[in-house]
C-alpha cells in the first residue's frame, strides 16, 4: 500500500530547523553564562587571595616599621652613650693633664734653665723662662720634641739677652716658647677604660 503525505512537509521542516536554531542559541547562551560565571568566580578568588596577600604585607610592613623605629631609638641611645663616654674621656684626660704637664716640664728642663711662668690654653702651653745660654734653650726644645711622651711640637717664640747673672760673670737669656700637649698611646686605653667604667656606672 502506498502512503502519500499530503501535509505541508516543507513547513514542518522549517519549523523543526527554527526550533533547533533557537535551542542551539539557548544552549550557547547558557554555556556563555556558565563560562562567564566560572571566570567571575575565578577572578573573585584571585582578588580575595590578592587582598589577603596585601593584608599580610601590610601587617609585615607595620612590624618592620616598628622594628626600624626601635633600631633608630637604639642608635640614638648608642650615640648618646658614645657622646657621654667621649665627654668623660675628655674630663678624665683633662683632669690628669696638669700633673703630667708639670712632671714632664721638670723632667725635660735641663740644668741652667729656669722657668718663670707656665700658662695653658687648651692643648697649647706658653712657657717663659731664663737660660744661662742659647744652647740650654736649644736642649730644652730638643728634649720636649724627642724625649717627652706628653709634649710635642715645641716652638721658640722669642729669645733675648737679659741681665748679668749673680756676680756679674755671665749674661742670661730670657726666652718664651710654646709647646703642645698630647696623650701618649700607652695612656689612651687606660683613659678610655676609666671613662667607660664611669659611663656604665652613671647609666640607668
Amino acid at each position: 500500500m502506498i502512503l502519500i503525505n499530503l501535509l505541508p512537509h516543507r513547513e514542518e521542516k522549517r519549523k523543526r530547523r527554527k526550533a533547533a536554531y533557537f535551542t542551539g542559541l539557548a544552549l550557547g547562551a547558557l554555556a556563555g553564562l556558565l563560562a562567564a560565571g566560572l571566570w567571575y568566580g575565578v577572578l573573585e578568588q584571585m582578588k580575595s587571595a590578592q587582598m589577603e596577600r596585601n593584608a599580610f604585607l601590610g601587617a609585615e610592613i607595620k612590624k618592620l616599621e616598628a622594628q626600624i623605629k626601635d633600631i633608630a631609638n637604639l642608635r640614638a641611645e648608642i650615640d648618646a652613650l658614645k657622646a657621654r663616654q667621649k665627654a668623660v674621656e675628655d674630663l678624665q684626660t683633662d683632669r690628669n693633664v696638669p700633673v703630667h704637664l708639670l712632671n714632664e716640664l721638670v723632667k725635660q728642663t735641663p740644668e741652667g734653665v729656669y722657668l718663670n711662668s707656665i700658662k695653658q690654653n687648651g692643648k697649647v702651653v706658653a712657657v717663659n723662662g731664663v737660660a744661662q745660654s742659647n744652647e740650654r734653650v736649644s736642649e730644652f726644645l730638643r728634649n720636649t720634641l724627642y724625649n717627652s711622651a706628653w709634649l710635642e711640637r715645641p716652638e721658640l717664640v722669642e729669645i733675648k739677652a737679659g741681665g748679668a747673672a749673680a756676680g756679674g760673670r755671665a749674661r742670661t737669656y730670657d726666652f718664651s716658647m710654646r709647646v703642645s700637649i698630647k696623650v701618649p698611646q700607652a695612656a689612651a686605653p687606660a683613659v678610655a677604660k676609666a671613662a667607660s667604667a664611669a659611663v656604665a656606672a652613671k647609666a640607668p
